[in-house]
């Protein structure tokens, strides 16, 4: 097994190279293959950990995918966040998202806290910035 880490891009996409026909059809884990595979993700994972972070999304358009994800509507947020005009007011951005919201969602919805309490811009500040 000749593997090496991962130091720049060209070893980088080298490696992606590498394990992307086994995406479809994955080596059998612990046969040589399957281990290459393995070490090879790692690898990949950590650096783009390292080299290509992905921020984490914007709060409001997190809870708007997981909704349509989930095919949840406005008013079933009501019972999570207070009232339909509270998920209306959050939704359109006229009013963030308290911790108490915050809490609610994570643990109803399984948003992470993380992305929950990121900051983000509210409509009247767009509307002052302007």
């Amino acid at each position: 097994m000749d593997i090496h880490p991962i130091k720049t891009e060209a070893d980088y996409h080298a490696a992606l190279r590498e394990v992307s026909p086994h995406f479809e059809n994955e080596p059998e884990p612990g046969t040589p293959e399957g281990d290459r595979f393995d070490v090879l993700l790692t690898l990949i994972e950590a650096y783009e950990a390292e080299h290509h972070p992905i921020d984490a999304p914007d709060p409001i358009e997190a809870i708007k995918y997981l909704m349509e994800a989930k095919g949840l509507e406005r008013k079933d947020l009501a019972t999570i966040l207070g009232s339909r005009q509270r998920v209306h007011e959050i939704l359109e951005r006229k009013r963030p998202l308290s911790m108490q919201q915050i809490r609610k969602l994570h643990d109803s919805l399984g948003i992470p806290a993380e992305v929950l309490i990121k900051p983000y811009p509210l409509a009247n500040e767009d509307a002052l910035a302007a």
